[in-house]
């Protein structure tokens, strides 16, 4: 009796220890995460960028950065109405949920039990001859095949399980930029189609006027049919050109009242936008910073984190795993015994699984994990590549857009003048009515490109914005899940 006793006591030393063991922590199998080296240069192909004076765009939030109060709302529409982002932030909460299952294997799971039991023996069926009938009540506290996580296993499924959380809740933010981005980009083409509309009207207007002075000179027989003729096919032209942009501007505001998510409300017609006021200069920083100003990056790199934990729990998979099961209650033979003195009761089962032979699965799992571990640098990489390009690209785009623009004003006042001596020499006498037409043909073509390029440039200073991660420095970019708090391992 006294020997069951020691033993007794030595099993429950035993299991306490291990339990000790297994709550203060245990050693990761994971390989050790090292940043893979940027795939970029480390300055900006533009030589001008290195100069460049201005905010940093990951310090700047966006309503900082835009401050048309109309594309303010429009923004603050999107962002609480948009669908993607609504998909997004939904796809934050499977992940929480997911890294919240996976991090309580970290810990015992305890169940309250109760069984009650009665049977009838046969006679021929017991010792005693006589039929008898028994009865087992019991009611316990029960820990069911808790696994001491001794080698990392379930502590690297959890540390990966809480980077695709985190991978997940950075591209949420990711979207959100890009969403910011699209509306902002959406709202100037919609003012540069409005402002294109204004002036294809004003030639409409200005034609129509033309068009009857010359019906009712030719009716006088002071000017050609040929003249008349061509006086219509400039009419026409703008007709045309206005049913067009009309078109345009139709499918612009139904794409933007997508992006927005809701009706996008009364646009007000709006002054010619100034590309020199509506936005602020933008310092492009160093390349290395976009690693921790972009999300896309930034989610690359959780991923990135979370396939090192997968190896992890694929090399932990090949040795010994330990799980104890047990239960501490009361018994009895009957209902009103059950809580009598010396009912007392318990089990406890401690259990050791070795593989010995899977048939190459563990094998295969370990290489499927380093296979993914290699494809999550190259995305990571890739990210990388993508976020420089981007940013070289609207650098490229902002300086040489606003050497095009300076170019088509001048080339605007050419064909204004031109347009002007052709028709003094007209009115003269001194040329045919097809030099004004041609004049005056390419004189609406030059209002229409001078829009256009000044809408480019300012596209260019968004697509910037984007592409330094654009207010992520400050704040987020959206208010995430009330669920969705910072998660802690």
């Amino acid at each position: 009796m006294t020997t069951l006793r020691r033993s007794t006591r030595a099993l429950r030393r035993a299991a306490a220890g291990a339990l000790a063991a297994a709550l203060c922590g245990c050693a990761s199998m994971a390989p050790r995460y090292e940043a893979p080296p940027p795939p970029v240069p480390a300055a900006w192909p533009d030589p001008a960028a290195a100069g460049a004076t201005g905010v940093r765009a990951d310090t700047l939030a966006w309503r900082d950065y835009f401050a048309d109060p109309v594309l303010q709302r429009l923004i603050a529409t999107a962002l609480d109405h948009n669908r993607d982002l609504r998909v997004a932030a939904l796809r934050v909460e499977e992940a929480r949920a997911a890294f919240g299952i996976q991090r309580a294997d970290q810990f015992p799971g305890l169940g309250l039990g109760a069984q009650a039991a009665r049977a009838r023996v046969p006679g021929d069926l017991n010792l005693s001859g006589v039929s008898a009938v028994g009865g087992e009540y019991r009611a316990e506290v029960g820990l069911s095949s808790w696994e001491l996580d001794l080698w990392g296993r379930v502590r690297s499924l959890k540390d990966a399980a809480l980077q695709q959380w985190l991978a997940t809740e950075a591209g949420r933010r990711a979207v959100a930029l890009a969403l910011v981005a699209q509306v902002a980009d959406g709202y100037l083409g919609l003012r540069e189609l409005d402002e294109r509309v204004a002036l294809a009207r004003r030639t409409v207007d200005t034609r129509q006027e033309s068009f009857r002075i010359f019906s009712r000179r030719f009716d006088v027989g002071a000017a050609s049919k040929l003249e008349l003729t061509q006086v219509q096919t400039l009419l026409t032209q703008a007709q045309m050109l206005l049913a067009q942009l009309e078109q345009a501007r139709a499918a612009q505001t139904y794409a933007l009242g997508q992006l927005v998510g809701a009706h996008p409300g009364p646009l007000p017609a709006a002054a010619p936008f100034d590309e020199t006021t509506v936005l602020a200069a933008l310092a492009p920083g160093l390349p290395s910073q976009l690693l921790a100003a972009r999300p896309d990056i930034v989610a690359a790199e959780h991923r990135l984190r979370g396939a090192h934990a997968d190896i992890g729990a694929a090399r932990a998979a090949f040795f010994p795993r330990i799980a104890l099961t047990g239960s501490w209650g009361s018994a009895s033979a009957e209902l009103d015994g059950l809580f009598e003195s010396g009912s007392r009761a318990w089990t406890f089962a401690p259990t050791l699984s070795l593989p010995i032979f899977e048939g190459g699965r563990l094998r295969a799992s370990l290489d499927l994990s380093e296979v993914r571990r290699d494809i999550a640098v190259a995305e990571y990489e890739r990210a990388i590549q993508t976020a420089f390009r981007e940013v070289a690209d609207a650098l490229s785009a902002r300086r040489w857009l606003a050497e095009q623009l300076e170019v088509q004003r001048t080339a605007l006042q050419a064909q204004a003048e031109r347009a002007r001596l052709a028709q003094l020499r007209y009115d003269n006498g001194s040329s045919a009515y097809l030099e004004v037409l041609d004049a005056q043909r390419d004189l609406l073509a030059a209002e229409q490109q001078l829009v256009q390029a000044r809408r480019a440039l300012l596209s260019s200073q968004i697509a910037l914005y984007a592409a330094l991660g654009g207010g992520s420095a400050v704040a987020d970019l959206a208010p995430p899940p009330a669920s969705a708090s910072a998660p802690s391992p």
